[in-house]
């Protein structure tokens, strides 16, 4: 016996309840949310607590739901995204849903469908949750890989082809009997088509761009017209016998070429998803449990075909194009479901007469299946692939040149990897060039990679957490492998891949946490980077200062001007007396800021060192020319000086034995370091200067080239080079 509430508020407030505790529980159980609504539908609906009386009123909301979501898919249409994914958009996506929509009727007929219904169910069968797949590789961090591009391509491709297939069932349910008839309602359809696309396209042109302009004055206002816009057309559509769901679309596209759709998406998003809501209860609403026993076993065969078989043509299309089997398989499981598209396509079939309860059962539990199985699918792929790879060598080419394409020549003799191509790997990657340093990058997003080929880095195509990608890299010669790509998972997988290649140089990661970070190390990584901390503390000596102090406590305008001096500027190491800024620019260091605390008490002697942020007084032109002095490096000046390490050897009779490091003063006079002593089986490493040298002592000095090479200029010292 049904529920009855006191008044339609009471029944929407259980409804807008339950639908809250379930949506809860599917998001700890990482499923989307179109599932837990459906569910909600039958929980509350004649099979379940039988709580909603109030089918118009919801069936309003829904309508409204499906228009505000198509019109959103209009509003985002990226044909500039299909272009940039080249062929391969276009190829999969029209490929995939002709296998599916073909194979998918022959199964239905297969099962003693009527071929009306076997058709609303294979077109239903070949469109994939757009919303799902975005929100999944988002959340993944993948919507710039070559995958995620390519999906987000394809996924176009295919709802450009539900709208299609929306205005050409609609005009199959409208046209009357015979042959004659559907080709008349045809040439109906088409010309009044044409118009309607003229009428919105002169508007396009002329009319809404001025008229978005005077309305954006206010945000509220802009929503609401947007609003109204999209329900205007959605009503025009119907009226001319397209259905809502394309009016609203073209109303979408309308405005899609405006300055203001990501304003006006931003805003909708959330309204859109709260009506969708009603979309799906009403549907669970209407399902018949009694019947769907009898539709286990075609929906169980429907589902493997999409769950397998629309992968499997992806990685076939992908393969035969050119791209490797990972890139393929990762793809291909972003249409392992079938979406809204397909159930409001079917609601549409059930409302002209076309489509039984039956079927639309049928569809449903399809996509319940699919939906809530993929949902892992998505989430677990890289294990999954792992797995799988020795499989999927049948959907690669020998030579997979589409990615290699995006390679670009050098790299063979690289002394560091940098994975991780984003505003701070990219510069990363462009000081260690400053440096000399030969750097290969790798990354996943092709724009990055194209801007890198662009700059002259040699790079490559890849991901950090694809175990594959190392086969293609001179890891022999690399002294240091990098990533600079956020992520725990990323780069444990990286490091791990390396630990298996036997990779035996430094392995360097990034962390955004210092559990990250001791999770990293106690993995074997040899250093971690912190980027946000070394930005925020950059951020913060940068707010304040000796600089403020000064201007704050002075009586009167003084011109200063603060200077950081970088790890490769020509002041780093050196005195204040030896930079001669006062002679030579005509302003003066009067302040220094270092590790936040603020030093003013700076004799000649007083060393600089890389990260100190200089506090110059003088003239505004004097403080020009100090500035760029400062900032000047010694890789833009000179060559940079061969490092060495060599050894020196205290002989019988030298006149170092017996005194200390710091009386024969080797930095003073030769210019070098000594960095550790041999002395018999004993090893001291960076011995105090006041370490007394004793007969048959050899030192370890390290230094520029020539210096080393110079400290052989005595005769009761002898040298042996032992490493560059």
């Amino acid at each position: 016996m049904p529920f009855v509430f006191d008044s339609l508020f009471l029944e929407m407030t259980a409804i807008l309840v339950v639908s809250a505790v379930i949506g809860a529980l599917a998001t700890q159980l990482r499923q989307p949310l179109i599932v837990a609504f459906i569910g909600v539908g039958v929980l509350v609906g004649p099979s379940g607590l039988d709580l909603v009386s109030a089918h118009e009123q919801i069936e309003l909301l829904a309508e409204l739901g499906i228009a505000l979501l198509l019109f959103v898919v209009g509003l985002k249409l990226d044909l500039h995204l299909i272009r940039t994914t080249g062929p391969v958009a276009l190829a999969t996506g029209l490929g995939q849903v002709l296998f599916t929509s073909l194979f998918g009727f022959l199964i239905a007929l297969g099962f003693g469908m009527g071929t009306v219904e076997a058709l609303y169910l294979a077109v239903g069968l070949t469109f994939s949750s757009t919303i799902i797949i975005v929100k999944l590789l988002s959340d993944k961090r993948e919507i710039d890989a070559l995958h995620g591009r390519i999906a987000l391509g394809f996924l176009i491709v295919q709802d450009v082809a539900a709208v299609l297939a929306l205005i050409g069932l609609t005009a199959l349910g409208a046209a009357p009997g015979g042959e004659g008839g559907m080709l008349r309602e045809g040439l109906r359809v088409a010309g009044v088509g044409l118009a309607f696309l003229g009428v919105v396209g002169l508007l396009m042109r002329y009319v809404l761009p001025p008229l978005l302009d005077r309305l954006a004055r206010s945000q509220e206002l802009l929503v609401l017209s947007a609003i109204a816009w999209a329900v205007l057309l959605a009503a025009l559509g119907d009226t001319l016998g397209f259905s809502k769901e394309v009016g609203a679309f073209l109303a979408g596209i309308s405005l899609a070429s405006t300055p203001y759709r990501e304003a006006i998406a931003s805003r909708l998003v959330s309204l859109r998803d709260f009506l969708l809501l009603f979309f799906f209860i009403d549907l669970g609403a209407r399902l018949d449990l009694s019947l769907l026993g009898a539709q286990l076993g075609p929906a169980a065969v429907f589902s493997v075909f999409v769950l397998v078989g629309n992968p499997l043509i992806v990685m076939a299309i992908m393969g035969f194009m050119g791209y490797r089997k990972r890139t393929g398989f990762l793809a291909g499981l972003t249409v392992a479901q079938i979406s809204e598209f397909s159930l409001i396509l079917g609601a549409m079939g059930v409302s002209l007469g076309h489509l039984s309860q039956e079927a639309m059962g049928l569809l449903t539990l399809v996509g319940l299946v699919t939906i809530g199985l993929s949902t892992y699918l998505i989430l677990y792929s890289y294990p999954l692939y792992n797995r799988l790879s020795p499989l999927l060598g049948i959907f690669e080419r020998h030579v997979p040149h589409r990615e290699q394409a995006e390679d670009s020549p050098g790299g063979a003799g690289a002394e560091v990897i940098l994975f991780g191509l984003g505003r701070y790997g990219r510069n990363i990657a462009k000081n260690l060039l400053r440096r000399g340093k030969q750097v290969l990058g790798v990354d996943f997003d092709p724009e990055a990679v194209a801007e890198c080929q662009a700059e002259g880095l040699p790079v490559r195509y890849g991901d950090s957490e694809d175990p594959d990608i190392l086969e293609h890299l001179p890891l022999a010669g690399a002294r240091l492998v990098v990533s600079a790509a956020p992520g725990r998972e990323a780069n444990l997988t990286l490091l791990r891949s390396l630990q298996a290649h036997g990779y035996r140089g430094k392995v360097v990661l990034t962390a955004h946490s210092a559990a990250e970070a001791r999770l990293f190390q106690q993995s074997g990584a040899d250093r971690v980077l912190f980027p946000f901390a070394d930005a925020a503390e950059q951020a913060v000596d940068a707010l304040g200062g000796a600089a403020d102090h000064i201007q704050a406590a002075h009586p009167w305008g003084v011109t200063l001007d603060e200077v950081r001096v970088g790890s490769d500027s020509l002041a780093a190491g050196r005195c204040i007396k030896d930079l001669a800024l006062r002679s030579r620019t005509g302003a003066s260091i009067i302040a220094v800021d270092r590790a936040g605390r603020s030093l003013f008490d700076l004799g000649p002697d007083f060393q600089v060192f890389p990260g100190d942020r200089l506090v110059l007084v003088g003239a505004p032109d004097a403080l020009a020319r100090a500035r760029e002095a400062l900032q000047a490096t010694a890789f833009e000046e000179a060559q940079p000086t061969p490092f060495r390490i060599g050894e020196v050897a205290v002989s019988e009779g030298s006149t170092w034995a017996g005194r200390s490091l710091a009386e024969i003063d080797l930095r003073g006079r030769h210019g070098v370091n000594v960095i550790g002593i041999q002395r018999g089986e004993e090893r001291l490493t960076a011995p105090e200067p006041g370490e007394v040298l004793r007969t048959g002592d050899r030192l370890v000095v390290a230094g520029a080239a020539h210096d080393v090479d110079g400290l052989c200029g005595g005769g009761d010292v002898c040298h042996r080079p032992v490493g560059v």
